[in-house]
C-alpha cells in the first residue's frame, strides 16, 4: 500500500529495510528510529520535522533513512544497485 500510494514508511523496527533490501525495489521509502526508548514521540517529531528538508529529495526517489543517537545515515533504494 504504501508502495503503491508512494508514502513513506516510518518505524522503529528494522524489518522494513531488510525486506527492502531483499526485494531490491526502490520504493517505498522508510525511515527507521535507532533512538533510546526513552526518547519520546514528540522528541523523534522534532527530529524528523528539523531535517525533512534536507531529506525530501532522498526520500522522494526511495531510501532508507535511520536516525540514531547523535547520527543520521542516508542510504538510497535499491539495496545493492
Amino acid at each position: 500500500l504504501a508502495e503503491r500510494e508512494q508514502r513513506v514508511v516510518i518505524a522503529a523496527a528494522t524489518d522494513f529495510g531488510t525486506i527492502l533490501a531483499q526485494r531490491r525495489v526502490s520504493q517505498p521509502s522508510v525511515i527507521l528510529f535507532r533512538l533510546p526508548t526513552s526518547r519520546r514521540s514528540d522528541q523523534r517529531l522534532r527530529i524528523l520535522l528539523a531535517n525533512l528538508p534536507t531529506l525530501e529529495p532522498h526520500l522522494a526517489q526511495g531510501s532508507i533513512v535511520v536516525f540514531s543517537e547523535g547520527r543520521l545515515r542516508v542510504r538510497s533504494l535499491p539495496i545493492g544497485s
